[in-house]
């Protein structure tokens, strides 16, 4: 008996020392998070003070820098954090549902869905249909060939490694048909679908924010509602169900958060790669597997390596504005590597 109430103790106190620990990283991210509104805002071609960015914001300042800070700047950084952050869940809830560390929406195919409807959008209704459509023609891509995807993975139930096999092929095609429409289109509307096939949310406007936020706002909470299921997942589908876990339900439900997700992300911002693959290794390295903590961790971290990226574009190079994706593919793709060669015997 003693020893049980000793092995309790200690179970209890690693599980308040994970959550302060998960606390304090949350509150820091969320303190840098901030700050990057500020700091994005404020730094430039022209150097605006934060003082007077803040004072902007709360529409007491002198109005000189307004159009600067509420016009171009603000509404572009606020797009790449929301952008992040829900790259960083959609691909948290794929690597939860498929156990696989390598899933992500750019590689299993959610992504590939969104750009090759947003690509077709651009060369085939460009001009008879307003612009403003292109992010739903790009959700309901990436819904279409999520749910492709499903159906032909489906076989008395979907499993983890079917789902990830049946994205890969998938993605594949969706590849080669957005690479058939690119060359095969004139040359300006090539032009303009492939920056965004790279990844910028160059250009965000209000409209954008609007767009995102509500979307991103309502799934996040609800995911980290869900997060016991997911961490019941964790286990296999065997033993979650034995533990009462409607797995099939569940994983359609989470498999449906992370599509809306990451298709409301690649519609606004392009097909930024990796952000989704790298956020929760992160996460997980800062706050342990925990599915509620790593959701949110996921979430603060993809959105300060979008902004980041995009800040490094518009300064860096200045006067050329880099699309954001070109950063995050240059540390994604080596990331990517060392992932595959790190589970080489596991997968």
């Amino acid at each position: 008996m003693r020893q049980h109430i000793t092995f309790r103790n200690k179970s209890d106190s690693i599980s308040v020392h994970m959550e302060r620990r998960s606390l304090i990283v949350i509150c820091v991210l969320f303190f840098l998070s901030l700050s990057a509104v500020i700091a994005g805002t404020s730094l430039g071609n022209t150097v605006i003070p934060p003082l007077e960015v803040i004072q902007s914001i709360l529409k007491i300042g002198s109005g000189e820098h307004d159009f600067v800070i509420h016009t171009l700047r603000l509404p572009r950084v606020l797009v790449a954090l929301l952008v992040g952050a829900a790259l960083g869940v959609s691909g948290a809830i794929l690597q939860g549902i498929i156990r696989n560390p390598l899933a992500s929406p750019d590689i299993i195919g959610i992504t590939g869905g969104a750009s090759v409807a947003a690509v077709a959008f651009v060369t085939f209704l460009a001009g008879t249909v307003s612009i403003s459509f292109m992010p739903l023609a790009a959700i309901v891509g990436a819904m279409i060939v999520s749910i492709t995807i499903y159906l032909l993975a489906w076989k008395n139930g979907v499993t983890p490694i079917r789902l990830v096999l049946v994205g890969i092929g998938i993605s594949a095609i969706m590849g080669a048909g957005t690479t058939f429409m690119l060359v095969m289109s004139p040359y300006f509307t090539a032009g303009k679908a492939y920056i965004w096939l790279t990844g910028s949310v160059y250009g965000s406007t209000w409209e954008d924010v609007y767009l995102i936020l509500p979307v991103t706002a309502v799934i996040i909470p609800c995911v980290v509602i869900l997060a016991r299921n997911l961490n019941l997942q964790e286990f296999g589908d065997e033993v979650a169900t034995g533990l009462g876990a409607a797995v099939q339900r569940q994983r359609l439900t989470l498999l449906a958060f992370s599509v809306l997700l990451a298709g409301v992300a690649v519609s606004i911002g392009g097909a930024i790669g990796f952000v989704g693959l790298i956020a929760p290794h992160i996460a997980r390295k800062l706050v342990g597997r925990p599915f509620g903590s790593l959701t949110i961790v996921s979430a603060l971290v993809g959105s300060l390596l979008v902004f980041v990226a995009d800040w490094l574009g518009r300064t860096a190079f200045y006067p050329l504005d880099i699309p954001a994706g070109i950063f995050t593919a240059g540390v994604g793709a080596p990331f990517f590597l060392y992932l595959l060669f790190k589970n080489r015997n596991q997968l």
